[in-house]
């Protein structure tokens, strides 16, 4: 649903800012479920150049993109970071379709589907495609 004014918006970025700031450097985001839509807003300000968010990469699982209408901007143009998208096959609360919208707000993003739920899967599968992914942005994590 789309709320009509969202709100904390700005509180939320200057959160993740100030996290980033005190207790990084990290080399990416990991954001779940409402927090896969923040971050996903965090790699479109990235991409754009804003220096808050020093991050080369983000996982988002059962991400969304934003139905407020003050958001658009955020997706009117491809997002050049590299993402990878878990989205659960049968998530009753983000629907897979709706992570499959977010993953084509990036340009390449690499997509891993689950046939579960809401959650972070972990088995072997969804553990090789993470090392993956990873291996590309911290050497050695493949390992």
């Amino acid at each position: 649903e789309a709320a009509a004014e969202p709100a904390g918006l700005e509180e939320s970025l200057s959160a993740v800012a100030a996290a980033l700031a005190e207790h990084g450097p990290f080399d990416g985001l990991l954001g779940f479920s409402q927090g896969a839509a923040l971050a996903a807003m965090v790699c479109a300000l990235r991409a754009r150049g804003d220096p808050r968010f020093p991050v080369a990469f983000a996982v988002l699982v059962a991400g969304f993109a934003s139905r407020a209408p003050a958001h658009r901007h955020f997706y009117r143009e491809p997002i050049a970071l590299p993402t990878l998208h878990v989205v659960g096959d049968t998530d009753a609360v983000i629907a897979a379709p709706l992570s499959r919208e977010l993953a084509r707000c990036f340009v390449e993003p690499v997509v891993l589907s689950h046939p579960g739920g809401h959650f972070i899967p972990a088995a072997a599968a969804q553990k090789k495609a993470y090392l993956e992914f990873l291996g590309r942005f911290c050497p050695g994590a493949g390992e």
